[in-house]
Parts: C-alpha cells; structure tokens; sequence
C-alpha cells in the first residue's frame, strides 16, 4: 500500500474537535458498564448465550428486567461515542496530511460498528418488555438478533476501522508501533470471526477482539493527538 502525505493539501490545517481519546473512554466507560451492571441489578446473573437453554434468558428476563433495560440503555448511550470516536480519530489524520483510501474505509466501518450497537441495544430493549417471556420463540429470536447485530456485525466493520487507522500510523509513524500493530492483529481476528457463521467455535474470538479493541482505541485516541 502507499500512503503518503499531502502536504500541499493540507498544509495549514488544525485539527477542530473532540479528542478522539476521550470519546474512545466515554464509549468503553458506558460499555463496560452495561455488561457490569446486569450482575449487579440482578443477583449475580449474567446475560445467557443465545445458545444456551431458553428457560436461562426467561428467568433473567422474567426477573429482573430493569438489569436489561439499563443495559441496553447504555449500549444504545455507547453507540454515540463510537460514532465520535470514528469521526474525530479519521479527521485528525486527515488534517496530518494523510490522503488514503484507507480513512475512509475507516470511516465506513466505524460508522457502521456504531450502528449495529445501537440496533442490537434495541433488540435487547424488546426482549425485556411485558408479554415477550410468555413467548419463548420470539425470545429465542430477540435474543440471537441482539447477539448477532451485537457481535459479528459490530465487529467486523469495527475490524475494518482497526485497520483503515492502524496502516497508516503505522507507515507513517503516527503512533508508537505496537499500537498500530496491536489494530492490525484485532482487525484480521475481528474479520476471521466471521467464520462463527459455520463453525460456533470462531465465536470465541468476539470477546478477545471486542474487550482489547477497547485498549487499542484509547491508545491512538491519544497518541495521535500528541503527534503533530
């Protein structure tokens, strides 16, 4: 790939708007407190797996539906700071002097990511209302609807912003190395999960890249905004 620096482009340019640092902590705060509060608003128990038996994710819906709602609350909260996040972290390069193909694939896949957390939170919404436990099929179907949207459809675009920022950094040393490196691994991990589509095994791979993703966009939210 060559990646090059427009400098006639962009000469002069400063970057206006919020740190994409920030909004990366914003969006992984409100994440991981809709995961973290489900135990806590409900004795102990965790959202079920999809493919785990009905009666589990009845029982926690029947019980304690709130510990649903705010988790789906703050996923549906969370989608905004990624959106942020995306659009702040592509800009910045751009005012770099960057003019790849590569931003804006970027900018695709971050935008999307953030849509599909946003859709699979609404699945999660549904799921918790009156009338939904008495119904185990529709459960049954709300319930993967959310893991799906929630998991491989959030994660390979997210994979595809992984690696839209982490190329160029990387080739024009924008942030420390291991950074860049650290997008490219999740970005090939977060597309390889696609194959959880024919083998549930690959499933495996969606809390790796999802909870160390999280790490990496901190990282370059903040190690760009240092470079100049």
């Amino acid at each position: 790939m060559n990646i090059t620096a427009d400098q006639t482009a962009h000469s002069g340019q400063k970057y206006r708007g919020p740190h994409p640092g920030i909004t990366a902590l914003v969006y992984v705060i409100l994440f991981m407190a809709s995961i973290a509060l489900v135990p806590l608003l409900s004795n102990g128990s965790i959202l079920p797996s999809p493919f785990t038996d009905i009666r589990k994710i009845q029982e926690l819906t029947r019980d304690f539906p709130w510990a649903l709602k705010i988790n789906a609350f703050l996923q549906f909260g969370a989608a905004i700071p990624l959106g942020l996040f995306t659009a702040a972290v592509v800009t910045k390069i751009k005012t770099m002097g960057v003019n790849a193909a590569g931003l804006n694939i970027a900018l695709f896949g971050g935008i999307t990511a953030s849509v599909w957390v946003s859709i699979s939170s609404l699945f999660t919404w549904v799921l918790c209302q009156p009338g939904i436990t008495d119904q185990p099929g529709i459960m049954y179907v709300l319930r993967l609807l959310s893991f799906a949207t929630g998991g491989i459809a959030h994660l390979l675009p997210l994979g595809l912003l992984m690696a839209g920022i982490s190329v160029p950094c990387l080739l024009l040393k924008y942030c420390p190395a291991w950074i860049a490196w650290l997008g490219i691994v999740l970005a090939v991990l977060a597309e390889l999960s696609f194959f959880g589509l024919i083998f549930q095994q690959a499933f495996i791979l969606l809390p790796i890249v999802r909870f160390i993703s999280y790490i990496w966009m901190i990282a370059i939210g903040f190690a760009i905004m240092k470079t100049k």
